[in-house]
């Protein structure tokens, strides 16, 4: 059976640090920066590398569309 292994990318100059994408993430795969970017907020950031499943539920959130999401189906 065919494994699902995902990833996202933020732009984190259109970033607002809204927070909304890491409480819709349901494996905890994102959080806020420490950083911040030209505007001064503090934006999004996938924390751990393996862990995304590619759901989507981070980008269907976002109220600024920061965030892609790909997909890679593994043997």
């Amino acid at each position: 059976m065919a494994k699902i292994k995902g990833a996202i990318v933020v732009d984190t100059e259109r970033c607002k640090g809204c927070n909304l994408c890491t409480v819709a993430c349901p494996l905890n795969v994102i959080s806020l920066s420490k950083d911040v970017n030209v505007r001064g907020y503090n934006f999004a950031q996938q924390i751990l590398e393996d862990t995304c499943n590619g759901c989507s539920s981070c980008a269907i959130v976002c109220p600024d569309g920061c965030i892609s999401v790909y997909r890679i189906k593994r043997e």
